[in-house]
């Protein structure tokens, strides 16, 4: 690794000396008690202290694995001449926590702050990868601002399938709503639904395709808060303890170099994962993490800037849901060093990340090993783009779509509202054969958005009703202010700005509006008259809100919009997070 071109810290300066060099009785309490857990006294007078922010458990099954990984960080930091302890974490793991992580993202990244400023630490490394970990305590890491290191939980194996003598690549997320949808249809049978069951999640690790974990760790990685190339090795992999053993050793240099993210984080490394983003057609998500990092280090970006990046940057990545391979193939193509070479001309090179080297000193000499998933860039998977932002009468603070795991027919498009209030509402009427819908109707789903549902959960991939699966449709426009798997497909336009609950358009929309879609102009309306929306806005009401007390409370209080990160309001910004007074 580099070395950065601050100058070094020395013992004294470290942070941890707060706790372990004070000559009273606060300090000899404090080593006291690291000595009750057998501690040597000179291992936290001496070295720097390293914490390891662990958010394994038994209910994620993405982080399985993060316990051996949290040892092989601890043996890098007692390598280079630090001290590790390692700290539990809340636990997202994406499919088990209900409502949805969404809501419980913030809490991570309040937990991780206080972690970090509560504790004797002078720097941490941050083991996760399941959604949103990785936005959530990498925004408690920022506004902390000391030395941290991302190390990725890396993605899961891939599994195959044989098809008309075909081998296929099989992936978590994509095919489970591909194959369901088959199953509706009739064309896969009890048998085959519970033999893929058990087959087709076959290791540790986040979803194998370019969903919202990889995005987000790729986008870390991009932002300079990952080693280069760390973020593609897949968990089971022999490299991936290796990797975590390097993040161990290179977070004790950071600390002598005092290499926090706020002398990393500026605006070109943001534009930086932006183009990322968008070559490797990652998730709508991270429309909405990426801005909620971003204000947290105190940098200003926008939707427009997303879009205008969308518009210049093609989709390179040739993976599920944009195209057909998965991240163990991503990794044996060369991972994220390679793509950003072939995406350079969009990057800001110069910009420092934790290795002590620039963007472009880490990513020289990588070479892509496979274009058939790193495409040339005269040959994308898609020349569209992998996001767009529309506004309109439905949307005037912006809306979401996929553009490169969208059919392009309805790129244009004019159809029928049918409204749905609720997914109970929206499953029941979808499975019933005499529901007045066809191929050309936009499916509205509302109260779907933070404040509304609450949380923001990921039901904007609204089912294709079942008569019209039959008929063989398999993607129809739909429009909601929730979220969307990043492992899911189809023309999706999602996080409608401001959300239905808050009094936005959407709640002003009825079934039988006409609703008009311009991809190429980023134009998203109703078709009603500015004098009949005026009548509905003087009748309606907002919903009452059904939790009165705990933490979903404070959560509806104080969220902000999708179009600004979903953060709340008073953890946004970069003023210093206040050191603990020590008595």
């Amino acid at each position: 690794m580099g070395t950065s071109s601050n100058p070094p810290k020395s013992l004294a300066e470290l942070r941890s000396r707060r706790w372990f060099a004070d000559a009273g009785m606060r300090g000899f309490a404090h080593r006291q008690r690291m000595q009750q857990m057998g501690v040597r006294r000179q291992d936290v007078m001496e070295r720097p202290v390293v914490a390891v922010i662990n958010t394994w458990s038994d209910l994620s099954p993405c982080h399985a694995h993060l316990r051996e990984r949290a040892e092989s960080v601890k043996r890098g930091v007692l390598l280079a001449g630090g001290y590790p302890l390692e700290l539990p974490a809340l636990s997202l793991g994406e499919v088990m926590v209900k409502p949805t992580t969404m809501l419980y993202r913030n809490f991570l990244a309040m937990e991780v702050e206080e972690l970090l400023r509560s504790l004797p630490v002078d720097g941490a490394v941050l083991l996760a990868g399941c959604d949103k970990t990785t936005p959530g305590t990498l925004m408690g890491a920022i506004s902390m601002d000391i030395p941290v290191l991302f190390c990725a939980a890396g993605p899961m194996l891939n599994d195959r399938r044989v098809e008309a003598g075909q081998t296929r690549r099989i992936g978590a997320g994509t095919h489970t709503r591909l194959f369901w949808d088959e199953k509706q249809a009739g064309r896969i049978g009890d048998a085959e639904w519970i033999a893929l069951e058990a087959k087709m999640t076959r290791s540790p690790g986040t979803c194998n395709t370019m969903g919202t974990a990889s995005t987000m760790t790729s986008i870390v990685e991009a932002l300079g808060l990952a080693l280069p190339g760390s973020t593609a090795i897949p968990a089971m992999d022999a490299a991936h303890p290796r990797m975590a053993t390097d993040c161990g050793e290179r977070i004790v240099q950071m600390i002598w170099e005092d290499l926090t993210p706020s002398r990393l984080l500026t605006r070109g490394s943001f534009l930086n994962a932006a183009a990322v983003q968008m070559a490797l057609g990652g998730s709508t998500n991270a429309a909405v993490h990426l801005i909620a990092l971003a204000r947290r280090a105190g940098v200003a970006l926008t939707l427009d800037d997303l879009d205008a990046m969308g518009r210049k940057v093609p989709v390179l990545a040739n993976l599920f849901p944009s195209g057909d391979r998965l991240m163990e193939d991503f990794w044996y193509a060369g991972g994220l060093p390679a793509l950003m070479q072939r995406i350079a001309g969009q990057l800001s090179l110069g910009e420092m990340t934790v290795t002590g080297r620039t963007l472009g000193e880490n990513i020289a000499g990588a070479k892509v090993l496979d274009d058939e998933v790193i495409r040339p860039l005269a040959r994308p998977v898609s020349a569209d783009g992998a996001l767009a932002v529309l506004r309109g009468n439905l949307a005037p603070e912006g809306a979401v779509m996929k553009l490169s795991a969208a059919d392009p027919k309805f790129f244009r498009h004019r159809g029928r509202a049918l409204v749905f209030d609720s997914p109970a509402e929206m499953n029941a009427r979808c499975a019933d054969p005499a529901l007045d819908v066809d191929e050309d109707t936009v499916l509205v789903l509302r109260h779907a958005g933070p404040v509304g549902a609450p949380g923001m959960p990921e039901w904007g991939g609204l089912p294709i009703p079942k008569k019209l699966l039959a008929r063989g449709v398999r993607d129809m426009v739909r429009l909601s202010d929730a979220r969307m798997s990043g492992t899911h497909y189809g023309s999706c336009i999602l996080h409608a700005s401001p959300e239905a609950a808050v009094g936005g358009p959407l709640a002003l929309l009825r079934s039988g509006d006409l609703i008009e879609l311009d991809v190429a102009a980023r134009r998203l309306d109703m078709l009603v008259d500015a004098a009949e929306l005026a009548r509905r806005r003087a009748a309606w009401q907002a919903p009452p809100r059904a939790v009165s007390r705990g933490y979903t409370r404070l959560y509806q209080e104080h969220v902000t919009q999708a179009h600004e990160g979903c953060d709340f309001d008073f953890l946004q910004g970069n003023a210093p997070s206040p050191e603990p007074a020590i008595y």
